[in-house]
């Protein structure tokens, strides 16, 4: 039996089988057995060379696009990037990845066209695994849609989800340490079923470990940590071909016009969390280029980058008091601070 065999399978016993409280725990270990399989397929998926999926990050961040076919993605590229997408008026016209570079506030940023998704992409569809697998390359994705289609939005992100990525989630506080022996040990929240966990790590191969939860979560968020091979990423929705229209609770915009493209830009920037940091060499001028870090940004994280070593540093900027204030090591510097080491 093959392993879309076997999920569906396990999808139609969990169908079929009445949620009371005799049954949680059967339904926890099908749950359980069920991520594992699809865990096993987006890692198929991902070893597999398919034509223009295989990413190489460049730049200081990546931002793909994501949406279904003929909703303007192309266009948009082409306009924030020197990229050469094909643009055309009918399905699939992209059926490669295509990358572009953007310049903003002296930052390269990597952006990338990825084919049109369909329905049902993450169980494989039109190769939506491969295609969705390689969104997970990025610092940030953009839902794409089409002015009057915004319901489209749950199926983009469900098929996101149904590669294992995360959208503007941040990764469940869990400790999981495995054991030869022992069986399974938790620590959690009162609220939480200790039985019913165990039935989930159960559906998940997991006999022997100790598991700390500090926090009340789900059951996904549970699987999630178990398995490990999550992507949690920012995400902006945009919603094109707008020009003639005033789009509310998403931003606006047109490809075909430039519309919103500023604004996008600058959205772009704002949710990769990108600051600029000059460094200086005392008793020399400020370096012309700047370092582009994402915050928290510290001087023991510039130095870091830098892979040198001082005593101390001293700031120029909005982040301190005065010019050339001495600061320690885990200062929080700010968008264009002059950093110089001593």
């Amino acid at each position: 039996m093959s392993v879309e065999e076997k999920i569906i399978e396990i999808e139609d016993e969990i169908r079929r089988t009445p949620l009371h409280k005799a049954s949680e725990h059967h339904i926890g270990t099908l749950r359980g057995k069920l991520a594992k399989l699809r865990e096993d397929l987006v890692k198929k998926s991902t070893k597999q060379k398919g034509s223009g999926y295989s990413l190489k990050k460049e730049g200081d961040a990546t931002v793909i696009l994501v949406g279904f076919p003929s909703v303007g993605k192309s266009t948009i590229i082409n306009q924030l990037t020197n990229a050469d997408s094909q643009v055309g008026a009918y399905d699939f016209t992209t059926l490669n990845a295509v990358p572009g570079m953007l310049d903003y506030n002296d930052a390269k940023i990597q952006i990338v066209d990825l084919p049109g998704i369909i329905d049902d992409a993450s169980k494989g569809k039109g190769r939506g695994r491969e295609v969705l697998s390689a969104a997970r390359n990025a610092n940030l994705i953009i839902l794409v849609l089409e002015v009057g289609k915004e319901k489209k939005l749950e199926i983009i992100r469900k098929e996101l989800h149904g590669v294992g990525i995360r959208l503007d989630k941040k990764k469940p506080n869990v400790i999981i340490k495995k054991r030869i022996i022992g069986g399974i040990k938790i620590e959690c929240p009162k609220s939480l079923s200790k039985n019913k966990l165990k039935s989930v790590l159960k559906g998940l191969g997991v006999v022997n470990a100790e598991i700390v939860i500090p926090n009340k979560i789900s059951e996904g968020e549970l699987i999630d940590s178990v398995l490990g091979n999550r992507h949690y990423c920012p995400s902006i929705i945009v919603i094109n071909k707008s020009e003639d229209f005033v789009v509310k609770n998403f931003l606006g915009i047109s490809g075909k016009t430039g519309k919103g493209l500023n604004d996008l830009k600058e959205l772009i920037w704002d949710k990769l969390g990108l600051i600029r940091i000059y460094t200086k060499k005392p008793g020399k001028p400020v370096d012309d280029e700047p370092l582009i870090i994402k915050k928290p940004v510290t001087p023991a994280l510039v130095l870091k980058s830098l892979r040198i070593v001082a005593s101390y540093s001293k700031v120029w900027g909005e982040s301190v008091k005065h010019d050339g204030q001495r600061v320690n090591k885990n200062h929080l510097l700010k968008d264009k601070d002059i950093i110089s080491f001593h």
